[in-house]
């Protein structure tokens, strides 16, 4: 026993050997840890109390974390959830303006740019100019179909592409895809978009299919002829054997109203027939897109120049004016819908609809000054417009629907420029707002699974959407109770609030509300599977 006694270490010799055994700088084992959170994964699972630790920018432990692992963020009482994912951005702009406050600030962590058929040209030099410049968010990028026709086809586009200019246009794909371009958007109502025949995209749909890449198509109609233009996006997913993504889901146009559901229903007979579709959509009962759009395509084909020859020309002026008239008696007969969001040639017009600027700068509302006016400010560069054509019933039927991601249609705001639409500084935020905590449209998990998880399944946007371990550390926390939108259509510039914290690949970008300055984003590039 004596010597049974003699052979146990002191309490100092077992120190030393702890010590020894110990690596030599005993630092926190986390970057960072979200101290008992509400978790709100983005699968739609249940909420759940639980820490969340962050390491090497990506997340390292979900569920107890011991005390003093690291800095702490006291999360009681704010939801943790993926940072949100907008698939559906014109935020080129994030270039100049690299930190994407806008959309940081309403808790988006990464933005799909080149949607509507308008992208950049060269995709690699876009995501070059990103890495060596960086930037706060995350960026990936569609390919646009109307930017590939303009290279393409010389400025000539009310025709079909030669042999020689489709097979231009699907180099051109090949090469973006290859760049790393997530796929192919479309814009249909645009010019040149709008004068491409449905078999043209579906052979350039083929080859981003063929790389893994989706089809993502702002649609021939959106209001009247809607029924036929779903036909042809359906088309172009089966003809093509590519996902399909529906651009800001819609009906525009009064006489359209109460249509949801049997659009709803069209688009899952398709999946039900084979072809993978999804939709997005803003929040908002109004839309935004050029004031020239007011002004039929055919009018607009050869740029500026050429409608400017056709406007001085008498007899097919006064045809472009009878079109005009025809469609807009559709709508109530004027363009009081209409709204003035941006004109750099007249800023006292930003504002004001089409009916009221045409009193304030021609001294009358009739309707021929209200088209000359649209016909002036084409002439003189174009304006930014916003468009009151939608039913508020019909934005929460479309919600409503699972396959509904949430996506702002906004590019980079700047403060104080302009009167844009406000659903750039707004969307996220007025979703958690007003159609979750107040009207109760959709579930608090289920409004988080449509802005992280979906978006990332469908584009492919490997170990991002969640909040699961080994995933990148893009994150948002945000007060439930509190979080809303402050952007108003008569009054935009302000940035939505109730974000306590957003991490991009495990950085804080956004912390009490306000921008950090940080520019942690990657360039997600697109690789087939």
């Amino acid at each position: 026993m004596g010597n049974r006694e003699r052979m146990k270490p002191s309490l100092a010799t077992l120190a030393l050997s702890l010590l020894a055994l110990a690596p030599p700088c005993l630092a926190a084992p986390y970057d960072f840890v979200l101290r008992g959170g509400l978790v709100i994964d983005g699968s739609g699972a249940p909420a759940i109390t639980a820490d969340v630790a962050v390491k090497d920018r990506r997340i390292a432990r979900v569920g107890e974390v011991p005390p003093n692992s690291g800095p702490e963020l006291d999360a009681r009482g704010l939801v943790v959830a993926p940072g949100f994912i907008d698939v559906h951005t014109h935020a080129e702009g994030i270039v100049d303006h690299p930190r994407g406050e806008n959309f940081l600030r309403m808790g988006v962590t990464t933005l799909v740019l080149g949607n509507c058929g308008n992208s950049v040209e060269d995709v690699g030099a876009l995501f070059a100019r990103l890495e060596k410049g960086g930037m706060s968010p995350n960026v990936a990028t569609l390919y646009g179909h109307g930017t590939l026709r303009r290279l393409a086809m010389g400025g000539s586009f009310d025709r079909e592409p030669t042999e020689a200019e489709l097979d231009a246009m699907r180099g051109l794909v090949e090469r973006a895809m290859h760049d790393g371009a997530v796929g192919l958007s479309t814009g249909l109502v645009y010019v040149p978009g709008t004068f491409s025949r449905t078999e043209e995209i579906v052979e350039l749909a083929r080859v981003a299919a063929a790389r893994g890449g989706l089809y993502a198509t702002h649609q021939r109609s959106e209001g009247d002829q809607i029924f036929e233009s779903l036909e042809e996006v359906i088309r172009v997913g089966r003809e093509a054997d590519i996902r399909v993504q529906l651009s800001h889901i819609k009906l525009a146009g009064q006489n359209n109203w109460g249509r949801a559901e049997e659009v709803l229903a069209r688009l899952q007979q398709a999946r039900a027939e084979g072809v993978q579709i999804t939709q997005d959509l803003y929040a908002y009962t109004a839309s935004s897109t050029r004031i020239g759009q007011l002004i039929p395509a055919a009018a607009r084909e050869g740029g500026p120049e050429a409608l400017a020859r056709r406007l001085d020309d008498p007899e097919q002026k006064a045809a472009i004016v009878a079109q005009m008239k025809t469609a807009v008696a559709r709508r109530g007969g004027n363009y009081a819908y209409a709204v003035i969001a941006s004109y750099r040639r007249d800023r006292a017009l930003e504002g004001l609809s089409i009916p009221e600027a045409a009193k304030k700068r021609r001294g009358s509302d009739s309707l021929d000054d209200q088209i000359a006016l649209i016909f002036e400010i084409e002439r003189n560069g174009g304006a930014q417009g916003v468009f009151h054509s939608m039913s508020e019933e019909d934005v929460r039927v479309f919600l409503r629907d699972p396959h509904t991601m949430i996506a702002c249609d906004s590019g980079i705001r700047v403060l104080g420029a302009g009167m844009p639409h406000p659903r750039g500084y707004g969307n996220n935020a007025r979703v958690l707002g007003r159609y979750v905590r107040e009207a109760r449209v959709i579930g608090l998990e289920e409004a988080v699974r449509r802005m992280s998880s979906l978006p990332a399944e469908v584009f492919r946007f490997h170990e991002r959407g969640l909040v699961r371990e080994g995933y990148w550390a893009d994150l948002t926390v945000f007060d439930p109770a509190t979080v809303r939108d402050h952007s108003e259509f008569h009054d935009p510039h302000h940035f939505s609030t109730g974000f306590r914290l957003v991490l991009v690949n495990g950085e804080k970008v956004v912390e009490n509300d306000s921008h950090t300055g940080a520019r942690p984003g990657q360039v997600l590039r697109h690789t087939p599977p």
